[in-house]
């Protein structure tokens, strides 16, 4: 199953360039997502003036290896291990999201390019890696939907309470399930593997047209934020924040006298 190919055989039915402009009408979707999310809300505009009116404070002036060593770090560790993460359950879930999504989306674009027809014989290894990546996002999205992100014990929640804010993961979980199903009903010749498609397509166009209303413009802005945060560090500057008090702490054990549960 997880080296069966479904673009190729849904060549029989859908010309390859249908496909491939799906595809491109999905990033132009994202592109202009972000733009009016930009112009909507000034995140951008913000985040530059903020910067400029906190290097007027910086005590120190960064040289450009040591811009380029703090920027390198901070992608190793802030962005390619999401190490701002507390918990161990949280990160994990989120590092099984991240790198189950691209993977999911390099290896479409690949399969739809190159391998979207009747005739193309896909390396075994493309559609393995496309399945995997799924089973990878859906395995963190749902773990983080059902354990992580529910609190009812501090906020009195249930699990199928949904916001705005919740349109991009359970969008995502949607693409990647619907996929998933529709590959293994399609590949065992089952007449729900039609519906299964629908699904899938009518959830990829909520998930790339639904930019400006979810967090999905939030994954271009969180990685500038932490470089900034990380140099305002390293130049005295801290963002125009207090320093951090260098007293110990005298009032007992504060948020620390219980474990968090959920985040």
């Amino acid at each position: 199953m997880l080296a069966y190919n479904p673009f190729s055989d849904l060549g029989a039915f859908i010309p390859s360039f249908a496909m491939q402009a799906f595809l491109i009408a999905m990033v132009l979707l994202v592109i202009g997502g972000v733009v009016l999310d930009m112009m909507h809300k000034k995140n951008v505009k913000y985040f530059f003036e903020n910067a400029q009116k906190a290097k007027k404070s910086a005590t120190r002036e960064l040289s450009s290896g040591e811009k380029i060593a703090i920027i390198s770090k901070t992608v190793a560790s802030d962005i390619m291990t999401s190490s701002e993460f507390c918990t161990f359950q949280r990160r994990a879930a989120h590092l099984l999201g991240m790198y189950g999504t691209i993977i999911f989306w390099v290896t479409s674009a690949m399969l739809i390019f190159s391998y979207s027809t009747p005739s193309s014989s896909a390396p075994s290894m493309l559609p393995m890696l496309w399945h995997i990546g799924a089973l990878m996002t859906c395995v963190g999205g749902f773990w983080f939907w059902f354990s992580i992100r529910v609190n009812v014990s501090a906020e009195g929640h249930p699990w199928y309470h949904v916001m705005f804010a919740d349109l991009f993961v359970l969008a995502l979980l949607a693409s990647q399930s619907t996929a998933l199903l529709w590959s293994i009903t399609q590949g065992a010749g089952s007449a729900l593997s039609d519906l299964f498609l629908i699904l899938f397509i009518v959830s990829n166009v909520v998930l790339f047209g639904g930019v400006y209303w979810s967090k999905f413009a939030h994954m271009f802005y969180k990685p500038g934020a932490a470089i900034q945060k990380h140099l305002a560090e390293a130049d005295g500057s801290n963002s125009n924040l207090p320093s951090p008090a260098d007293k110990p702490k005298q009032f007992g054990l504060g948020i620390r006298r219980e474990s968090p549960k959920n985040y």
